[in-house]
């Protein structure tokens, strides 16, 4: 799937004002990952790094999870697929693999590092992110890294001076960190990876398959998957049941307690920061660096 394709795929948009329903009373914690999800994924959506990258022979999904994966350092598929959790293992071990087979980490990281800082540079023209990104560099580097592999291995990358890039980069290290922890949460009450996706993409508004599928899932899987869900009270038709419901409402919950740390080392006035934050996040949807989809932006 080279880059063009991967935006025909995705960059499908919910009407202006679309608020998934489990973002609407947000805790501090979840305001922030989606505040800045656009920002800590602009190496996967920015068509510069992707064009980059393209040079080196990799295409969007294998710079995605070669992309991601560069944080453990070139580690076996086994533990790329343990470590992204929800995709379909056979797909991400192989294209991981095609990535790693493309192009050596040191050139990876750094076409990656160059092409993204450059490409936020231009969708942030003009926007003072200096104080904003130090904030964040604070409040993400030395965080606690137990079970927090791809957290822990982004943390032991070193940052430059360029506050661009410490923005992106602080940001995908708090991404990580807390979807390291909503992976933990997941195991803890027993999912499997099909199951992990077909919860969150009803709880934030998908259809049925509409975004596990985007993860490898084919339909024979999530369908048999959604009737065994069934069985267990979780679904109701194509839906969460109030029990379903109530479980993805408890992990998320989880999820937010192992942010603690890292919202205690924001502060208490942590608004200005996320409006700043959810300001230039938009800016990346406006500039189609990243999919103008708000089920999207919320999937996680």
């Amino acid at each position: 799937m080279n880059y063009d394709e991967a935006v025909a795929a995705f960059f499908t948009a919910t009407p202006e004002g679309t608020v998934p329903e489990p973002t609407r009373q947000a805790s501090t914690a979840r305001q922030l990952r989606d505040a800045i999800e656009p920002l800590a994924m602009h190496p996967v959506w920015s068509r510069a790094t992707n064009e980059a990258l393209a040079g080196h022979g990799l295409d969007f999904f294998s710079g995605y999870a070669w992309g991601r994966a560069a944080a453990l350092g070139e580690p076996a598929p086994a533990v790329v697929v343990s470590s992204f959790a929800v995709f379909e293992p056979s797909l991400i071990a192989g294209v991981y693999e095609t990535g790693r087979a493309a192009c050596d980490r040191e050139q990876l990281l750094a076409t990656r590092f160059e092409a993204t800082t450059a490409s936020l540079k231009g969708v942030l023209d003009g926007a003072d992110v200096s104080a904003a990104a130090a904030r964040l560099r604070d409040a993400a580097l030395d965080l606690d890294r137990s079970g927090r592999p791809l957290y822990a291995g982004l943390a032991e990358i070193p940052l430059s001076d360029d506050p661009v890039e410490t923005l992106w980069r602080s940001a995908e290290m708090i991404r990580e960190h807390r979807g390291d922890g909503h992976i933990a949460a997941c195991v803890a009450e027993g999912l499997d990876p099909i199951t992990m996706s077909i919860l969150t993409e009803l709880w934030v508004g998908f259809g049925l398959g509409e975004y596990s599928g985007t993860r490898g899932w084919d339909p024979e899987a999530i369908a048999a998957t959604a009737e065994r869900l069934r069985g267990d009270g979780l679904l109701d038709g194509d839906r969460l049941s109030a029990t379903g419901r109530d479980l993805r409402n408890r992990i998320e919950d989880a999820t937010d307690r192992t942010q603690q740390q890292l919202v205690g080392r924001l502060g208490d006035d942590v608004d200005l920061l996320l409006a700043d934050l959810t300001q230039w996040s938009r800016r990346c949807v406006e500039a189609g660096a990243f999919p103008p989809n708000a089920y999207k932006q919320a999937a996680g």
